[in-house]
């Protein structure tokens, strides 16, 4: 399980976000929407969680086989349309790699935790406390 503490002050849309463990992230929304543009806006953040899940998930499998994979680069793009939102990833594997292993990566990457998440049904449920 994950949980996180996000709260917010009267500095318009600048938002602390808190680990248990104490990590600390801000987000905010951009000038033109009325913040200051000091944080990742929660739409980023949502395409960032995907991104790095990719690349250390990548990672992990890399090292476990022992492939010579020198770097990972993931770009999401995450697209709000009308009834629809649209995540595009670009994967960048780098290193010395054959075509099988590029290929058994990129159903790696299909495969990370957050990938899951977002390609299953999901349930918030709100509580006032």
């Amino acid at each position: 399980m994950a949980a996180i503490k996000a709260s917010i002050g009267t500095e318009l849309y600048k938002i602390e976000i808190e680990s248990p463990t104490g990590n600390v992230v801000i987000a905010d929304e951009p000038v033109a929407k009325g913040g200051q543009d000091k944080g990742f806006s929660p739409k980023e953040l949502l395409a960032s969680a995907l991104g790095a899940c990719t690349c250390a998930t990548v990672r992990m499998y890399a090292d476990r086989k022992a492939w010579d994979l020198e770097k990972v680069e993931a770009s999401v793009e995450l697209i709000d349309e009308e009834g629809q939102t649209k995540l595009i990833r670009k994967l960048q594997i780098i290193g010395n790699l054959d075509e099988e292993q590029r290929t058994r990566l990129l159903a790696v990457a299909n495969a990370c935790p957050i990938h899951k998440i977002l390609t299953h049904p999901i349930v918030i449920e709100t509580v006032l406390v």
